[in-house]
């Protein structure tokens, strides 16, 4: 993860950063073994897994491939670094100062990424959880279905009030707060592994207090929720398809299809698309994506442009609309995001700007701002898989330049809360109400910067706490995520 600073913004750009966005690669991209998250590059007779021979390899790929070539120092002794992860850092500090590659290139576990990019595999308590560093509060925004938080009650819209390994040794939220911030929040969670538990106390969102223990274990994020991932919303006699995507990966390919099914078969052409959390994944499953969004489109339609480095042009793609059986042409679309939201959610929303722009709407708030993508390129051996930034990606009008987010991107924008005192993709939910209301051609107002917190001093004390639900938060991520929590920010 690099500085290891505990500023949430550069935890966050860490966290972001190996999201995807390319990740899992463009698999349409010609690369040599190991390219686009798949294969291995075969281990040098005689080398081992030694931390300089690591170190090293991992320079000679950055070198050959690393999209801004101009910024790497023309050399730089491993020998000072502590971890391969280290050496990187040091190697991307200037693009990085740049804000083209805030932690985007990074080393990673083949047989882990793998795992999760193929069907969501982690281990954990399965939730996703948001902190307020000024009020010294974490909430969950999500409970994975399957997963041990779930069962125990805790949902969207409870709050973490103490942690312990045992009853006996509880440490309040706050306390911990005040030892270490964040991290030490994401340090009394323990580690991401089957069987690791903890004893939880915590207030779920109708105001129960509920202490108990909780056991990490092995499950596997469903990318669509089937608690509230696919509806249809009636919004004011217009028949509403309403989809949340968690991340992107290889499971959610199927799920999107049936889904947009679902959508084409009730007639539905106006869409909230939900992916105000999710932080990017595999490209091929952002292309599909946009397939689905393009029924009305043609075949000779670009929808967007892979573009790498001047020595590795040959590699540069054009990928126009795909012909899928169940796309629908829709009228008008309202994106739901945050600044969680990057990378192949990114994609998906600039992909369709050329198209549906005075048509579609951001609502809620900025998206993170990751226009490039890595390749992902493996050293079996040392089960060492290096995502090196290398592609940019652009629409077919050409944009591919929003390191601050598409907010300014696009015609229309709507501000709008993140309100987990209610259900995800309930029409009374401050951002799904307000696409809702885009999407009827109600006025807004357009996003610009992030929400303060003044609301709350203005309130009565009945409506104090769903206010507190309601204003910004930061996703809460270990110094050291694993591939599941790279991808999909915040979860534990």
């Amino acid at each position: 993860m690099a500085l290891r600073k505990s500023g949430s913004i550069l935890a966050l750009a860490a966290l972001l950063a190996s999201c995807g966005g390319g990740g899992g690669g463009n698999s349409n991209v010609s690369l040599p073994p190991g390219g686009g998250g798949g294969g291995s590059t075969p281990t040098p007779t005689g080398t081992t897994c030694s931390l300089q021979s690591r170190q090293n390899w991992a320079f000679d790929q950055i070198n050959e491939w690393y999209l801004f070539p101009e910024t790497l120092p023309g050399s730089l002794s491993p020998t000072p670094y502590a971890s391969v992860q280290d050496y990187i850092d040091a190697l991307t500090a200037t693009a990085r100062n740049q804000g083209r590659d805030r932690f985007f290139t990074y080393i990673t576990s083949i047989a882990e990424e793998n795992a999760f990019l193929n069907s969501g595999a982690t281990a954990g308590f399965g939730i996703r959880l948001s902190y307020d560093s000024n009020a010294s509060r974490v909430f969950v925004l999500d409970a994975f279905e399957g997963a041990p938080a779930l069962a125990a009650g805790l949902d969207r819209g409870a709050e973490l009030l103490a942690i312990g390994t045992s009853s006996g040794n509880l440490e309040t939220v706050t306390a911990l707060f005040a030892q270490g911030g964040a991290a030490a929040i994401s340090n009394a969670l323990g580690p991401s592994t089957a069987g690791t538990s903890r004893v939880l106390r915590f207030r779920n969102a109708a105001g129960v207090e509920t202490t108990t223990t909780v056991s990490k274990a092995d499950y596997d994020i469903q990318p669509v929720s089937p608690r509230y991932g696919v509806q249809i919303i009636d919004n004011g006699g217009t028949m509403t398809g309403y989809i949340n995507l968690r991340t992107f990966i290889d499971s959610a390919e199927q799920q999107l299809r049936d889904a947009f099914l679902q959508f084409r078969n009730a007639g539905v052409t106006e869409l909230v698309i939900d992916l105000r959390y999710n932080g990017g994944g595999l490209v091929r499953t952002a292309e599909l994506f946009a397939d689905l969004l393009g029924r009305d489109r043609f075949t000779n339609q670009v929808q967007g442009v892979t573009r790498f480095r001047a020595s590795k042009s040959a590699n540069n793609e054009t990928r126009n609309f795909q012909t899928q059986a169940q796309s629908i042409a829709p009228t008008r679309i309202a994106f739901i995001t945050t600044g969680g939201s990057a990378s192949a959610s990114e994609l998906v929303i600039n992909a369709m700007i050329p198209y549906h722009d005075a048509n579609m709407a951001l609502v809620g708030s900025n998206t993170f701002g990751k226009p490039v993508g890595q390749i992902g390129l493996d050293r079996s051996a040392c089960d060492d898989r290096i995502r090196i930034i290398a592609f940019a990606t652009e629409n077919a009008d050409g944009n591919a330049n929003y390191f601050d987010g598409l907010a300014s991107s696009l015609t229309n924008s709507c501000q709008a809360a993140d309100d987990i005192s209610l259900p995800l993709g309930d029409p009374a939910e401050a951002s799904t109400a307000r696409a809702l209301g885009f999407l009827a051609g109600a006025a807004c107002t357009p996003i610009a910067g992030v929400l303060d917190g003044a609301t709350s001093s203005a309130t009565t004390a009945a409506s104090a706490q769903r206010v507190s639900l309601s204003l910004p938060r930061e996703l809460l991520i270990p110094a050291r995520p694993t591939p599941a929590q790279r991808e999909v920010p915040g979860s534990f």
